[in-house]
């Protein structure tokens, strides 16, 4: 694993499935960074933590992320640790994304958290289910990183 220096930023292409892009390194300016500007938190809850580490590359600059394997311990660490919002897998083994979502939507300490659905499902019904189950939006792999970026800082 390289390290990129403070000065660098990663600049990515587009998220497909499970893989990201690096399309080249550029210099940032001091006012870029916004050193003092604290980053929104972000739970990223996926069964798969290599789709975490994809997103961390990607979203790291703009977002402080943190991680949940299970629908269980993303209530568990939202409760403990509300973060401002939360990006949800769809599909996953036991608690699934759209029963986690029903439960963080009714959850005192969890209601107003923003959940952003992540799922290569992609047919209108499934995306009602997610709707249905409560989430602010819902967003299909493959899917560009910008266009993640900008949904989530409308829901932070």
């Amino acid at each position: 694993m390289r390290l990129v220096p403070p000065c660098c930023k990663l600049q990515t292409l587009v998220l497909k499935g499970d893989y990201v892009g690096i399309e080249k390194e550029r210099p940032i300016s001091v006012s870029e960074r916004a050193v003092n500007r604290p980053r929104p938190t972000i739970l990223v809850v996926d069964d798969e933590y290599f789709n975490f580490e994809m997103l961390k590359a990607s979203l790291g600059d703009e977002f402080s992320l943190s991680y949940a394997n299970s629908g269980t311990s993303c209530l568990t660490s939202a409760i403990a640790e509300p973060p401002d919002a939360i990006l949800l897998d769809v599909c996953m083994p036991g608690l699934d994304g759209y029963d986690t979502c029903r439960l963080l939507k009714n959850t005192p300490e969890t209601e107003q958290i923003p959940v952003v659905m992540v799922s290569g499902l992609e047919t209108e019904l499934e995306q009602k289910a997610g709707f249905d189950a409560g989430c602010d939006a819902y967003v299909v792999k493959p899917f560009s990183v910008k266009t993640l970026i900008e949904k989530i800082k409308t829901l932070v």
